[in-house]
């Protein structure tokens, strides 16, 4: 037998643990370990391959069956992970210019159909970033938050395009606000994006299985698909 640590053979029996799996101790460097461990340390490697598959279609269960981690260990990392995931957007600084903004909501639920979460989203027409996003009901309160959400330069001065929801009309300045229908193409951009955002969040496609249980993992996937989002922009298309 050798330490796992320093490989050394000048180990001895050291107890047990709290399922009674025998322990040893190294003489050497005095590592404490039990011979065939059954919770291996999860490596670097795999946390980077499980951060990267959390921002494609792919359940939990199916990134257990991928990674060979267990679903008890994933769970916590995720929780961890969403749990520290920035609910605001970065934005680089704006030029004068007139800035324009996108908005829709996009249904969604958790844990059942009828506790629905509406995913209100504001996007930069020209820079193609998500610049807001508020997760809530689909009244005033949602479109508040939707509006609180924005960086101060777009409340200040930008001009936002939404449907005829009603919510809008109550929460967003009425010279800078355009209501729309879909046939003008003025929220073309949003309703595209809205598109990619089922097709890449598991828990957003509809008549799945991968739906939320937990509201704090559903913000945190969706904001944490948003930073990435915006992160992988190309240069270009910033301001």
């Amino acid at each position: 037998m050798n330490c796992p640590r320093c490989r050394g053979t000048h180990i001895v029996k050291n107890g047990s643990n709290g399922v009674g799996t025998p322990k040893f101790l190294c003489k050497v460097c005095g590592r404490q370990f039990v011979e065939d461990p059954k919770n291996c340390s999860i490596t670097q490697e795999t946390k980077e391959l499980i951060d990267k598959l959390l921002l494609e279609r792919i359940p939990l269960a199916g990134i257990v069956r991928v990674t060979g981690v267990s679903e008890r260990w994933l769970q916590y990392y995720v929780n961890d992970k969403y749990a520290h995931t920035p609910r605001r957007v970065e934005i680089k600084k704006k030029s004068r210019a007139r800035l324009t903004l996108e908005c829709d909501e996009l249904w969604s639920f958790v844990a059942r159909k009828g506790n629905k979460q509406w995913v209100w989203l504001a996007f930069d027409r020209d820079t193609q970033e998500v610049v807001g996003v508020y997760i809530g009901d689909r009244s005033q309160t949602g479109a508040q938050g939707l509006w609180q959400s924005l960086p101060a330069v777009y409340r200040q001065r930008a001009v936002s395009y939404t449907d005829f929801w009603e919510a809008y009309e109550a929460i967003f300045p009425g010279p800078r606000h355009r209501s729309v229908g879909k046939e003008t193409g003025q929220t073309s951009h949003i309703e595209r994006f809205n598109c990619t955002l089922r097709q890449r969040v598991s828990r957003l496609v509809r008549k799945a299985l991968s739906f939320s249980k937990k509201l704090e993992n559903h913000v945190g996937a969706i904001w944490y698909f948003v930073h990435h989002y915006n992160a992988t922009l190309c240069p270009t298309t910033r301001s």
